[in-house]
């Protein structure tokens, strides 16, 4: 199996598994809302530890550390547990509410993250994304558009779990709501990339290159 392959098997299992895992072994200890509070710890720690590998703070990385410190918060709320199964869709709304939020300003949160992405590929990415957005306003309207697609995915991935956590039993809902998140955001880097091949095929009869 290759190293890819071992890496996302880890990823899920730290994402779908981590979370009922502990939830189960600690119920006996710390009951519902401390299990529960300690379910939370897995995909913490997973994303506390790419955020050493990468050793850089940019945008993505500052998105990872608002759902912690999102998450962090939602747990003191107080000792409901549904209320605090509702903090993963506290995160994903707040993010998808950010990204439409964005829209109303001169440079969408894409725009952001695609900087950053492409600062980290090359030296002068950043500098060049720059200047291509200042000289095709057809790249500004790409972006936009991708911003308020994930703005939309992300905010209907909200309901969509607050929904499951109002009508679910909690143990269950710890397996199913990692799993629709994976899916969501599947589906959005799905269409993400085709969109961003459709824009590139596009462009290549006039000579221009697609955005990055």
């Amino acid at each position: 199996m290759s190293r890819p392959s071992r890496g996302l098997l880890l990823e899920l299992g730290v994402n779908l598994l981590g979370p009922w895992l502990v939830y189960r072994l600690c119920l006996p200890w710390l009951g519902e809302f401390g299990a529960l509070v300690a379910s939370g710890i897995p995909p913490a720690l997973w994303a506390l530890a790419g955020l050493a590998r990468a050793r850089r703070l940019d945008a993505l990385s500052l998105l990872v550390l608002l759902g912690i410190v999102l998450s962090a918060a939602a747990s003191l709320v107080g000792g409901e547990p549904r209320l605090l199964l509702l903090r993963e869709s506290l995160v994903t709304g707040a993010i998808g509410l950010a990204f439409l939020i964005s829209l109303a300003l001169g440079r969408p949160l894409v725009f952001y993250l695609a900087r950053a992405t492409l600062a980290r590929e090359s030296a002068d990415g950043a500098e060049s994304f720059e200047a291509a957005w200042r000289a095709r306003p057809g790249l500004a309207r790409s972006v936009r558009l991708i911003t308020l697609v994930w703005g939309l995915g992300l905010c209907a991935e909200f309901a969509l779990r607050a929904w499951l956590v109002m009508r679910l039993p909690i143990e269950r809902v710890l397996v199913v709501s990692p799993m629709l998140g994976y899916a969501v955001y599947g589906a959005l880097a799905a269409w993400t990339l085709w969109y961003r091949l459709r824009l590139k095929k596009r462009a290549a009869p006039s000579g221009a290159s697609g955005p990055g």
